[in-house]
């Protein structure tokens, strides 16, 4: 029966894993159909090979960092003893690998393609599993620390800070580092359009998204004895919840019709196992209304080319999911209790500062040493001509 149990929970997960694999479409997608028809091709390059350095440096270092395991022993040993850990560094570093992804999209259309990879190791292999680490595996004492403080610890069950918080907020220095695009604000202080290539990909980069989160949601209990229907249903209404207020904020723009539902599940992840349907609702509408509102302050009026949002999306509502698991975790608020909302708060920050200052460091590092951003030409040609060589439109013709 021990062997049986395992075997189900390794499928578990590996189930788990692969819905979450194929998220990573979902970022290519909808980065894909945002950006302008000349950067088509990068997007989708992009999201793929980062995904690739992101394997490399969570299998060598990441993991190691985060729970203290490393696979460099004897295949026998790997397969009997370490059969069910090497499904769960599958599992873990598809979350790792949104980081990349979701930086990816804010600073689209006129970032160099190599040294963003080089961010992508830095960021996967030790800024993101520090983090990780302490959040998930009670590294370095915080925890402890919280929980003898404030009677609890920092609980995020599905990452809407440890992924979401961690990516958007790492993100922020890089957007900024890099500058706005060409074009896009002109000397008078206006605002120039540059807009989605295409709205059935963006939706489709939504809908790919949405149907994996219940995969990253739900199978991030890890083993099917602790697998609760209550998360499905919360990530459920705060789908439904972020969806319904973006639409009427935006008023009807698809752009944020697809992105309110992203927004929702986004915020849900921490306190999808201990909320309220009703608290989860509430929870993803309050994400739709602070993505549809901080996207247009900051595209609008900061002046910050961030191209699909990612800080307003993953940054702000990945911390908002963190202080509302502290909220709504309350019994006396329909929740399950076992959370602080002061030890929420303090994780979150945590969280918040160490992805700044690492994408600060990182990013900062690569702009005065090689460069991160492509030249004028390049930019406007596009990055599909300038770094792949090729277009993504076929009346296009390409000179070698």
């Amino acid at each position: 029966m021990d062997s049986f149990r395992t075997g189900a929970d390794a499928v578990f997960i590996l189930l788990g894993a692969i819905m979450i694999l194929a998220m990573h479409a979902g970022f290519a997608f909808l980065e894909l159909g945002t950006v302008r028809k000349k950067n088509q091709v990068n997007a989708l390059v992009k999201i793929l090979v980062d995904f690739a350095i992101s394997t490399i440096a969570y299998f060598f270092v990441g993991y190691w960092i985060a729970y203290g395991v490393n696979f460099f022993g004897s295949t026998e040993v790997m397969r009997e003893k370490s059969g069910c850990e090497l499904v769960k560094l599958f599992f873990l570093l598809t979350f790792a690998a949104a980081i990349p992804a979701i930086i990816s999209g804010g600073i689209a259309e006129r970032a160099r393609f190599h040294p963003q990879l080089a961010a992508t190791a830095l960021l996967v292999g030790l800024v993101y599993p520090l983090f990780e680490g302490i959040a998930w595996n009670q590294r370095f004492g915080f925890q402890a620390l919280l929980e003898a403080n404030f009677g609890a610890p920092f609980h995020d069950f599905a990452g809407s800070v440890v992924v979401h918080a961690v990516g958007g907020w790492a993100a922020l220095p890089a957007v900024i580092l890099l500058g706005a695009r060409r074009g896009r604000y002109t000397k008078d202080g206006n605002v120039a359009a540059h807009p989605p290539s295409s709205i059935p990909f963006l939706a489709l980069g939504a809908w790919i998204l949405t149907v994996g989160w219940f995969g990253f949601n739900v199978m991030s209990a890890q083993t099917l004895d602790k697998m609760n229907g209550l998360v499905a249903v919360n990530s459920l209404m705060a789908m439904v919840g972020g969806t319904l207020v973006a639409v009427i904020m935006g008023k009807n723009d698809p752009g944020f019709a697809y992105n309110g539902p992203l927004a929702g599940l986004v915020a849900v992840c921490a306190g999808s196992d201990l909320m309220h349907p009703l608290a989860a609702l509430i929870t993803g509408g309050v994400a739709g209304y602070i993505f549809v509102w901080m996207f247009t302050l900051t595209q609008n009026r900061w002046k910050i080319d961030d191209v699909l949002g990612v800080w307003p999306l993953h940054g702000l509502c990945g911390a908002w999911g963190g202080l509302a698991a502290g909220i709504f975790g309350y019994k006396e608020l329909g929740g399950l209790g076992g959370v602080s909302f002061w030890s929420q708060l303090m994780g979150t920050a945590l969280g918040i500062m160490i992805a700044v200052l690492g994408g600060l460091v990182i990013y900062g590092v690569l702009k005065k040493t090689v460069g991160i951003r492509l030249d004028p030409e390049e930019e406007y040609e596009g990055a599909d001509l300038s770094v792949h060589k090729i277009s993504a439109t076929p009346e296009r013709e390409v000179s070698w």
